[in-house]
């Protein structure tokens, strides 16, 4: 099995680029939503770090959560500390469990929880500062400089492309983005 990364910071089109690969009938997973599910099973683990705040109706309120740990490093790396390994293991849980000639796996903290090692090959998805700010914007109805915080919380991404097998850079139109997929999937084999 070929086991293929997609990376990249806020807001850059990963879940495009999942989108134009399930619709092409390969396997896809988004990290993102494993780790919505983590948070809730570590519930207790995060109440008693963050206090009963991170709750609505019971359940971790993700964006009282953003909140508390983008206005803080510390609690980021104790957030992190408790979801990376338990998502490392749920993708370990999906490489042995899956037959499948290729599978790709977004995860957008691939390089922060040391990830990379997992993956065969990695597509690293770019998009400018300004794009991303206007896409972060409009999809979490964020104001400015929420948004603006959330991506200037993230690591550079000059590193990451350097550690990845491929980049797009995701500036143009859904058929410029498909046409360069297929690029990628020509050659990744």
């Amino acid at each position: 099995m070929l086991k293929v990364a997609i990376v990249g910071n806020i807001a850059s089109g990963k879940s495009t680029i999942e989108n134009i690969l399930i619709q092409k009938g390969y396997k896809v997973f988004d990290t993102d939503k494993i780790a919505h599910v983590l948070l809730d099973e570590s519930k207790e683990r995060l109440i008693k770090l963050f206090s009963q705040d991170i709750l609505t109706n019971e359940r971790i309120n993700r964006e009282k959560l953003g909140k508390i740990v983008f206005e803080n490093s510390d609690k980021m790396k104790a957030l992190e500390s408790i979801i990376h390994p338990k998502v490392k293991n749920k993708i370990l849980e999906i490489f042995n469990t899956l037959k499948e000639d290729i599978v790709f796996i977004s995860v957008p903290q691939l390089f922060e929880a040391n990830l990379d090692d997992l993956f065969d090959k990695i597509i690293f998805i770019s998009a400018p500062k300004e794009i991303r700010l206007q896409r972060l914007i409009k999809r979490n109805n964020f104001d400015y400089q929420t948004a603006l915080k959330r991506i200037n919380a993230q690591d550079n991404e000059s590193v990451k492309i350097q550690k990845s097998d491929y980049l797009v850079i995701n500036d143009k139109s859904i058929q410029d983005l498909e046409k360069e997929i297929e690029k990628i999937l020509t050659n990744i084999y």
